[in-house]
């Protein structure tokens, strides 16, 4: 499934819903996931961090069709390497470990 194709789902499936609910409530949500994936994390659980990891990516989604935002445009900062150092793998430490 495209990036695209999966906000619109996301969109389709729980926009009314959370647009009522208001980014600031979703918000919470949201962080209440992270949580929840920093404890299968911690479990290594493979299958409750696959789970987590959904529900996580799933209502950031949502806070991005909640604020206008098409996920698929983020995407571009990351896809010419590392936004600071612009390499693939980022350099960043090795550069400032050599002083650059």
């Amino acid at each position: 499934m495209e990036i695209d194709d999966f906000q619109k789902l996301i969109e389709k499936t729980y926009l009314k819903k959370d647009a009522k609910r208001g980014l600031s409530k979703t918000f919470m949500w949201f962080t209440e996931e992270v949580g929840e994936l920093s404890r299968a994390l911690r479990k290594s659980n493979k299958e409750e961090i696959k789970k987590e990891f959904a529900d996580v990516l799933a209502w950031l989604f949502t806070l991005a069709s909640l604020s206008g935002i098409k996920m698929k445009d983020t995407i571009s900062k990351y896809t010419s390497g590392c936004p600071v150092c612009h390499e693939i793998p980022c350099v960043c430490e090795e550069k400032l470990e050599a002083g650059l």
